[in-house]
């Protein structure tokens, strides 16, 4: 086979997913800070973070089950619902929904799944600092590879998703 002869294999492109490979997961400020939420809420715009409210911002997943999975979290380190303040879970909720109109209006979703996952029985693998999960869904968006390959491909690399969401959240 030559260097210009196709050799028939469909190539799917997700550099991003290296980080997930090589177990580079966690900045080192994240380490520093202990929890990755933490060393997020005090990250620059544009650093995956796509708002910041008074008491929650939202961010997106750096492991995204689709493009826009979004996390919407409180500054505060809390890990169950019940410790939020009654501003701080008004504010999930509106910023939350804020998400589902700004993701809607940039990437026309056939559905949502939006969910806490609270405490690590639950399978919240992050669990000591609540979040909840906002993820875009389009019919046929699990496809042979995610069963059977057990791999994700994600069609836009998340610079690209944050820069997207973080302009259309302001209008």
């Amino acid at each position: 086979m030559t260097q210009d002869a196709p050799d028939g294999l469909q190539r799917l492109w997700t550099p991003y997913r290296m980080a997930y490979i090589t177990g580079e997961r966690d900045s080192d400020r994240h380490r520093e800070v202990g929890c990755p939420f933490c060393a997020m809420r005090e990250a620059r715009d544009g650093d995956l973070v796509v708002h910041r409210g008074e008491s929650v911002f939202a961010v997106l997943n750096l492991h995204p089950y689709n493009p826009g999975h979004l996390m919407v979290l409180p500054y505060r380190h809390v890990g169950d619902l019940e410790e939020l303040s009654d501003a701080e879970s008004a504010e999930l909720s509106a910023v939350t929904t804020a998400a589902v109109r700004t993701l809607r209006s940039v990437s026309a979703p056939d559905a949502f799944n939006i969910g806490l996952n609270l405490g690590s029985a639950a399978g919240g693998s992050l669990s000591a600092h609540l979040h909840q999960h906002v993820v875009p869904r389009w019919v046929g968006d699990a496809n042979f590879i995610t069963v059977i390959g057990g791999t994700k491909t994600l069609p836009q690399l998340l610079e690209d998703t944050s820069d997207l969401l973080a302009k259309a959240w302001s209008q």
